[in-house]
């Protein structure tokens, strides 16, 4: 008995619905979502933009989430795609055209989900309302890489959580160095 047949099952069910989701806004606004996010252009951008008009916090904000970026993009595209080798959901599955635009890595995890989630989780403490502005492109970069088919949803998630684990790491490393130091 497969015990991963049913959430595998679940996971190919939503990628097929998400990927076959037609509407007018997801045609106009998701590919240049994909667009903005591609090589993290969009966090360079909302960090530029917090570090012009946020003073000292929006400083510390940006540095927080360029940071937690970084780690993300490494940990999860240089380390977690070559020990989980996953092939993209099927091109059959995907009913438009961006299915031909697809990297050829390994589905799992997704380093635009986790680079997102890491940036948006570490700006918010420092300034809850950037990162409540930046949470909406980073939910809409997660479903774009579903809808694209570049993901799977299970991917998706693993990149959230990698985003949300690098992001509370990047919070609290400078308290764990201070502490080991003194």
């Amino acid at each position: 008995m497969d015990i991963l047949a049913a959430p595998r099952n679940v996971d190919h069910s939503l990628t097929r619905r998400m990927a076959a989701w037609d509407s007018a806004w997801a045609r106009q606004l998701l590919p240049p979502v994909e667009e903005a996010a591609e090589h993290t252009k969009l966090w360079w951008a909302a960090a530029a933009t917090m570090a012009a008009v946020g003073g000292l916090r929006g400083r510390r904000a940006a540095a927080a989430g360029i940071t937690a970026v970084a780690v993300a993009e490494l940990l999860s595209n240089a380390v977690v795609k070559k020990l989980v080798e996953r092939r993209r959901p099927p091109k059959e599955w995907i009913p438009h055209d961006d299915v031909e635009d697809r990297p050829d890595s390994s589905s799992f995890p997704s380093g635009h989900t986790a680079a997102a989630v890491a940036f948006t989780a570490a700006v918010t403490p420092t300034w809850p309302w950037a990162g409540a502005a930046c949470a909406v492109p980073t939910v809409l970069v997660a479903i774009e890489r579903i809808h694209s088919g570049a993901h799977y949803p299970s991917d998706v998630a693993a990149g959230a959580a990698i985003g949300l684990s690098v992001a509370a790491l990047v919070r609290s490393a400078p308290r764990l160095a201070l502490r080991h130091l003194v």
